[in-house]
């Protein structure tokens, strides 16, 4: 409904103002135009998949062996998270040409720009869901015998699992964001490139359009985050309902 209040009051002053297309067109200009020209987005729409799944899912895993790595080895975690960290603020506008310059224009530096976005915030959650295990249930654990893989496996891996798909919520939706990006720096296809040519023909209509696209994959990459969430961390889910039914 917020959607859809936010769209007609759009419309609405779109329309009172009559503002030109090229400036600020309506969002019934934008349908339109997004109807018309889906045979030359699908191509694009498809590219940018393609590439935001492929850099999400080596992301993904980065992140995860950094995380266990960095539990289980607290040395490594001192010298190493400080630059997981540094990483995080080095401009991706500014890296990006670099990368292509060392590694071409290939998928390669694609690739590489979408993990530097991803690994991150799965990597960081992942480490505060171990930091969050009960040290209770912990020492009962070895109070009983249980072996270090034992305990990691059996205990301290399902408590981080809700921080985890946390961090992988945030991680799909830059995923989408590093990919567009990505393909500015010379793709031949992608949503990132029809953006390109939009804005130098001036076709703000175009421009809205691959947007609203963009923003329809991230919400989808989002809410089957949200549904293996459901059915892989269940009571996670059980215990934010309840906690709302207390409320």
């Amino acid at each position: 409904m917020a959607i859809l209040l936010i769209l007609v009051i759009w419309q609405i002053c779109v329309s009172l103002f009559d503002m030109p297309a090229w400036m600020l067109p309506s969002p019934v200009q934008i349908i339109q135009e997004g109807i018309a020209i889906y045979p030359r987005l699908l191509g694009h729409t498809l590219s940018t998949i393609q590439i935001a799944l492929g850099g999400f899912a080596i992301g993904v895993s980065v992140g995860i062996l950094l995380a266990v790595a960095l539990h289980l080895v607290p040395q490594v975690r001192q010298s190493v998270y400080p630059l997981m960290v540094l990483s995080q603020n080095i401009p991706i506008i500014a890296l990006a040409p670099l990368l292509v310059l060392w590694f071409g224009f290939g998928d390669l530096p694609k690739i590489l720009i979408i993990t530097l976005v991803c690994f991150f915030p799965v990597a960081v959650s992942l480490i505060d869901g171990f930091r969050q295990t009960s040290p209770t249930l912990k020492n009962y654990m070895q109070m009983i015998g249980a072996s270090r893989r034992q305990i990691f496996f059996k205990l301290e891996w399902p408590s981080a699992l809700p921080y985890f798909f946390s961090g992988l919520k945030i991680s799909a939706t830059y995923s989408v964001m590093g990919a567009v990006i990505a393909e500015w720096l010379g793709a031949q296809e992608g949503l990132g490139v029809f953006m390109t040519l939009a804005s130098s023909a001036f076709r703000t209509d175009q421009v809205f359009v691959a947007i609203f696209v963009i923003m329809a994959i991230s919400l989808i990459l989002f809410g089957f985050i949200l549904l293996l969430e459901k059915w892989l961390v269940p009571w996670d889910t059980d215990q934010k309902e309840a906690h709302k039914d207390g409320e």
